[in-house]
């Protein structure tokens, strides 16, 4: 299983947005970045993610899992852009701030503190752990 961190602007979507969804899940849809994408590309059924609240926020909320595999992003007919659907899997006990995660030595080369602008990250089983365990989630989903 690999672990990675999804960003979305609460406005615009919410990790309340994403429960509402329910086992179906949601389209991670709108990714225009090589990488993102490509980190999308990579990710199995099953695995799990942060959900992270950017811009408003600035913090790790829940954990999403993998419930569609790469697929054509519905929102543009161009070939080039693809992505996953993901499913709400529990809210983070206490929420992980950047700044909390900035401030831990544990996760110093984390992308989320290293790549804060890249919106779909790979997180190592380390920094899952760690996140998990300032957010009360012991043990780690």
């Amino acid at each position: 299983m690999a672990y990675w961190l999804f960003k979305s602007e609460p406005f615009k979507w919410s990790w309340d947005d994403q429960k509402k969804r329910g086992a179906e899940g949601e389209e991670w849809d709108g990714i225009r970045n090589y990488q993102a994408r490509n980190n999308m590309r990579a990710m199995k059924l099953g695995d799990k993610g942060f959900f992270y609240h950017s811009n408003v926020g600035l913090e790790v909320v829940g954990i999403v899992e993998v419930c569609k595999l790469v697929h054509p992003d519905s929102t543009t007919s161009d070939e080039r852009w693809e992505c996953v659907d993901i499913c709400a899997v529990c809210d983070m006990p206490e929420p992980v701030s950047l700044m909390r995660a900035k401030a831990n030595p544990k996760l110093a080369k984390m992308a989320l503190v290293t790549s804060t602008r890249l919106s779909v990250q790979p997180v190592t089983e380390a920094e899952w752990k760690e996140v998990c365990r300032m957010g009360g989630l012991v043990p780690a989903p």
